[in-house]
């Protein structure tokens, strides 16, 4: 019988008032993660900044004197840098964002926060959104499942008479996913499914070392044998949900599956309506919270993605 994996425990509200008491904690833990070895400058890359006396979490580089000295922040090129938003709030609004599992609406983080407007709620938040794209992509490798979902209305919706077709461009968007089992989760938005469009974002996420490839039968995916090692398919519409090999063991796409749901229910329950124009943002949060799923510090991981 297979190990129960161990439950991991996020920071609770308690942990992070404890934290972060005041400002100054914000700008000290956004440093550390910031800068594990030491500050550097963001325009050179010199490390021999030095602090500023006058201004506190200042610094200036003597290497970008020309044309006049260059001073920087803690906050210089992080999403934090030209906002009327304290440390503090951003980080409270970070914390909202990771500990629930199927997202918050800007709506719920202004009314939490206190916010005067929804724009600031839904600004700081697609801000944040943006900073957790992969930044330090790698291939999958392993057992990876590959599946592609529509985002948007139901058909049946509309009213009679007036019903369009399914899938027609404008009405659903596409999103392409493939998660190596027991690891991480690449998720991009497509413009179609056809052959050429799978194949290249099964060739970009996916490593030519994978140990098997699992898809359902769309025809798009037919040609990955020729490019990887194995490639097996279910075949969803004549029932087939798992099969069971003496060699390779179970051959399904649950995992992925898996993952579609968190995002559709985030979507519907939880923002109800999200344009194509930000769904790869949308997107890009559901897989941070993912691939971090097992990680103790997701708070600290998202802090250094800023």
């Amino acid at each position: 019988m297979a190990e129960k994996q161990k439950r991991i425990q996020q920071m609770t509200f308690a942990e992070w008032e404890k934290a972060f008491p005041d400002e100054d904690a914000c700008d000290a833990y956004l440093v550390a993660h910031r800068w594990p070895k030491g500050v550097y400058c963001p325009r050179c890359g010199s490390v021999k900044v030095y602090p500023l006396t006058t201004r506190k979490w200042h610094w200036e580089c003597p290497d970008c004197r020309q044309g006049g000295a260059y001073r920087f922040s803690d906050i210089t090129g992080t999403i934090f840098e030209n906002t009327n938003k304290d440390l503090l709030d951003w980080f409270r609004v970070i914390h909202l964002m990771l500990t629930a599992k199927k997202g918050i609406a800007a709506l719920q983080v202004q009314r939490m926060m206190g916010f005067g407007s929804y724009k600031t709620a839904w600004f700081m938040c697609m801000r944040v959104r943006a900073a957790m794209q992969d930044k330090e992509f790698k291939k999958l490798m392993g057992i990876v499942e590959v599946d592609e979902t529509f985002v948007g209305g139901k058909r049946g919706n509309w009213p009679k008479g007036k019903q369009r077709p399914r899938y027609r461009r404008g009405e659903k968007a596409i999103v392409a996913g493939a998660v190596s089992r027991k690891g991480n989760v690449v998720a991009r938005v497509i413009d179609n499914v056809q052959q050429p469009t799978l194949q290249r974002f099964v060739r970009e996420t996916v490593s030519d070392r994978v140990s098997l490839i699992v898809t359902d039968a769309h025809k798009g995916y037919a040609k990955l044998r020729k490019e990887f090692p194995a490639h097996y398919s279910v075949d969803h519409a004549a029932g087939e949900y798992a099969i069971r090999d003496e060699v390779i063991g179970a051959i399904h796409t649950n995992t992925i599956e898996g993952f579609w749901s968190l995002i559709k229910r985030g979507i519907m329950g939880n923002y109800h309506k999200v344009s194509r124009k930000y769904l790869p943002l949308y997107v890009a949060e559901f897989c941070f919270r993912y691939n971090n799923r097992a990680n103790e510090d997701i708070f600290a991981e998202a802090i250094a993605g800023c």
